[in-house]
């Protein structure tokens, strides 16, 4: 099945897992600007990471995270000194990047989806949706839309042609302006991500 003219489908099954920069954890990349880019020199990127034991995470200095908790029980962060847990499925959550954190989980493995951008290069805002929504994209920014619970179908501009559905983890990217539409039973997350 084709994708809606303006689209790229980016399909779960195409990830490889790397073991994250401290060695603590795998993630997955989904996407990221520059496309090439590691983890040092990225303006954003947004990935599924798997943690399936206490430690710290990363730290990425001058960098922002939202932090959706997937699968699994959650966690109880500490950032910088302060708690913060995260047991709540499909509630984005917003702390830096760049202060130590250290996770406990609460009751075994987790897969996290991440999204982390530079605060000098670029702006990133996360919602996680369940039902129909109309999207029109503007071309100062990026929409990424990834399917986290139950498959999800997207309709390209104008509702042209078939939609394409989007498997548990599978993700539209959007780098132009149109209007989009996608219909779900179960969550999509929405980053609209902007380049500064």
């Amino acid at each position: 099945m084709t994708s809606p003219a303006g689209i790229r489908i980016l399909r779960a099954a195409d990830r490889a897992a790397v073991p994250w920069k401290n060695g603590g954890g795998v993630t997955r990349e989904i996407a990221a600007r520059p496309e090439d880019a590691g983890t040092a020199d990225f303006a954003w990127r947004v990935s599924l990471a798997e943690v399936a034991a206490d430690g710290p995470f990363s730290e990425f200095p001058g960098v922002d995270r939202t932090l959706t908790l997937a699968e699994g029980a959650g966690m109880d962060l500490t950032v910088g000194e302060e708690h913060r847990r995260v047991d709540e499925r499909y509630a984005p959550r917003h702390f830096p990047g760049d202060l130590p954190t250290g996770c406990r989980l609460l009751g075994g493995p987790v897969v996290n989806f991440n999204v982390m951008w530079r605060r000098e290069r670029a702006g990133a805002r996360t919602a996680v949706v369940r039902g129909e929504l109309g999207l029109d994209v503007r071309p100062d920014e990026t929409l990424l839309l990834v399917a986290l619970d139950g498959p999800a179908l997207l309709t390209g501009p104008g509702g042209e042609g078939a939609p394409v559905e989007l498997s548990p983890y599978d993700a539209a990217l959007v780098t132009e302006p149109l209007s989009c539409a996608v219909r779900t039973g179960g969550r999509v997350a929405v980053v609209r991500l902007t380049d500064r």
